[in-house]
């Protein structure tokens, strides 16, 4: 019988983790580096984001990665300096920009994209 490496080990679920944790903690500070750090892990999600709105403003796909890591409109707001009203009007201009039913939970949305 041979010797077959788990699909995942120890310590590729702690990278995962420290990765995940990482840029959670860029997302806190309202980080530049936010956009490129998700892209280098997620490369996927900007493609099934881009064939759908090829069109999207950095800023834009930046609220989308908030979006993403469920961070409510209270703590993107603290976290961009805006207030809670405002980050509102930004999910309803991604709502019509991504066509996302108003049915249909933003958070769900990016949790299937």
């Amino acid at each position: 019988m041979k010797n077959e490496k788990p699909e995942f080990s120890l310590e590729d679920l702690n990278q995962k983790s420290f990765v995940q944790d990482e840029i959670i903690t860029l997302a806190k500070e309202n980080s530049p580096r936010l956009l490129n750090k998700f892209r280098l892990v997620h490369p996927d999600f900007f493609e099934r984001i881009s064939a759908i709105q090829p069109n999207l403003k950095n800023s834009e796909l930046i609220f989308c990665i908030y979006l993403k890591l469920n961070l409510t409109t209270k703590e993107i707001a603290t976290y961009t300096f805006v207030t809670p009203k405002a980050i509102q009007n930004r999910k309803n201009r991604l709502r019509k920009k991504l066509s996302i039913p108003s049915e249909m939970d933003i958070y769900k949305w990016f949790n299937d994209l």
